[in-house]
């Protein structure tokens, strides 16, 4: 009750400031258990991505956000806990394993579970390589997997930044993604115990996930984790020129902002330009 309160109250507020957008949220299932799976690029994606999806989503969230020791603190905590954030210890060495079982619960609960499957925010805009537990959780559940890109929060919260800006975002939503042909394989070489099937089954299913969320995303795909990017980032290295350099796969595509705004948005800028031409 408290979720659709908030993201119904706080959610219109949130909707008006970032004047969000959705495309193709017909994807989402109306009712059953599904995963989300979005790219990952401000803070403000987990505030943005349940307000514009009508159904209940659970997401996981670093424990950092559940402090009590302030009262900025207090209230972050509140609102990730009342909209089903449930919080996971990074460091700890359980860390995957927790996630997974509280993704395991929601879908076993038919409900939505939202994942970042690269883990961690991008550290410079692009996209990085998939962390294998979502496919796990999807072939183990065998449920489907909505790929999302959220589109424009980093614009609006830059790295370090403490307050989000008045900037569009929102999200695209793909057509759902189904792993059928990979249920049997990968229960025979679960039950086979051979890891090494195992491995590349999963494997083959998360770079499946990423390529969908590329395909609806603005952004660049490269093919390393985004912890690793992050520490040669932080050393001074040109992401790209390092993956051209070492054979690291790059995936790069443009895809204008305009087809992202809505028509009264495309109107309203238009009608702006005949105001001002006419004065």
């Amino acid at each position: 009750m408290l979720y659709h309160v908030l993201t119904k109250t706080i959610g219109l507020f949130t909707r008006l400031y970032f004047r969000a957008f959705t495309k193709n949220k017909r994807s989402i299932p109306k009712k059953g258990a599904a995963i989300v799976a979005s790219n990952h690029l401000a803070v403000i994606d987990s505030f943005v991505l349940p307000i514009v999806v009508w159904r209940k989503i659970w997401f996981i969230g670093k424990k950092e956000y559940f402090r009590s020791d302030t009262l900025k603190n207090k209230l972050i905590k509140f609102f990730f806990t009342s909209v089903s954030v449930y919080p996971v210890d990074r460091n700890g060495g359980r860390a995957a394993e927790e996630a997974l079982n509280i993704g395991k619960n929601a879908l076993n609960s038919g409900n939505l579970f939202g994942i970042y499957p690269e883990g961690t925010r991008s550290p410079d805009g692009h996209l990085y390589k998939g962390r294998t537990g979502i496919a796990k959780l999807a072939l183990e559940k065998q449920v489907p997997v909505i790929p999302v890109a959220m589109i424009g929060t980093r614009e609006a919260q830059k790295p370090g930044q403490r307050f989000a800006y008045p900037k569009r975002c929102g999200a695209v939503f793909g057509e759902p993604l189904h792993f059928d042909e990979f249920y049997d394989s990968y229960a025979e070489a679960i039950a086979a115990d051979n890891e090494q099937e195992v491995h590349t089954i999963i494997r083959q299913v998360t770079d499946k996930i990423m390529r969908a969320i590329w395909e609806i995303s603005d952004q660049t795909y490269v093919d390393m984790y985004a912890t690793d990017a992050k520490k040669l980032i932080n050393a001074g290295v040109d992401i790209e020129e390092y993956a051209v350099k070492n054979g690291v796969q790059i995936l790069k595509k443009s895809r204008p902002l305009v087809e992202y705004m809505n028509f009264h948005y495309l109107l309203s800028i238009y009608l702006i330009f005949e105001l001002y031409d006419a004065w």
